[in-house]
């Protein structure tokens, strides 16, 4: 076998697509802001259903479930782009369950990713 045979025989691990990644990081991004959003929103509701006994925004916790799910899929499809490795794409998915965290772990990712891939 000649060099040139064992370099095309061997499976390299391929390189990022840099050209998908500020597609994906500007979803990650919009969609980090309007989960946290939501999550405050559903922080206010907990506080007026529990705390004060108003009842009607039920509906709160639906929109951001859903929001959410959406949030999850775009942070896997960044993760997947930028190749990240299971701890760091699981931190970056949970981070939209606590209030306030998803504003400063987009910040982070965001930083991280423009540097990396020189955005």
């Amino acid at each position: 076998m000649t060099d040139a045979d064992q370099t095309t025989a061997s499976p390299a691990k391929a390189a990022p697509n840099a050209a998908a990644i500020p597609g994906a990081l500007v979803r990650y991004r919009t969609l980090a802001w309007i989960t946290g959003i939501w999550l405050l929103f559903l922080v206010g509701e907990m506080i007026a259903k529990y705390g004060f006994d108003v009842k009607g925004y039920g509906w709160v916790g639906v929109v951001h479930g859903w929001v959410y799910f959406v949030y999850l899929i775009f942070c896997v499809d960044l993760a997947i782009k930028a190749r990240w490795g299971l701890g760091k794409t699981l931190a970056t998915a949970l981070a939209g369950t606590i209030p306030f965290l998803s504003f400063y772990v987009e910040h982070i990712r965001t930083r991280d990713v423009k540097q990396q891939f020189g955005l």
